[in-house]
């Protein structure tokens, strides 16, 4: 069960353990997969190849996986990163977000 802020979030959020065992994920997760996922059940096992290599070598190396894709005109920003427990690598997150046809860059100093 996803914490209330994460639940209907307007991205897909899907978290897992060093395993690769789902302990997080919001209904725009559920419903990406299908309806066929949910927590305490492995993610290696939905992710096709190259996808479920690339997964395990995150979760063995605590490396990053940032890049976009296009699917039927839809744009998505896929992030996936190592979170922490006291200093010690708990898993991966997998974000999900939505990219606009047309989007805003700044440049800070």
């Amino acid at each position: 069960m996803a914490h209330e802020w994460v639940k209907e979030f307007p991205g897909r959020v899907e978290v897992c353990n060093r395993d690769g065992i789902l302990v997080e994920i919001n209904d725009r997760g559920i419903a990406f997969e299908g309806g066929k996922i949910h927590v305490g059940d492995s993610v290696l096992a939905c992710h096709p190849e190259p996808a479920r290599s690339k997964l395990a070598h995150l979760l063995a190396t605590g490396e990053r996986n940032v890049y976009t894709i296009e699917k039927n005109g839809a744009r998505r920003l896929i992030y996936q990163a190592p979170w922490f427990v006291d200093g010690q690598m708990a898993g991966v997150v997998e974000l999900a977000l939505d990219i606009p046809e047309v989007i805003p860059h700044f440049v800070r100093k």
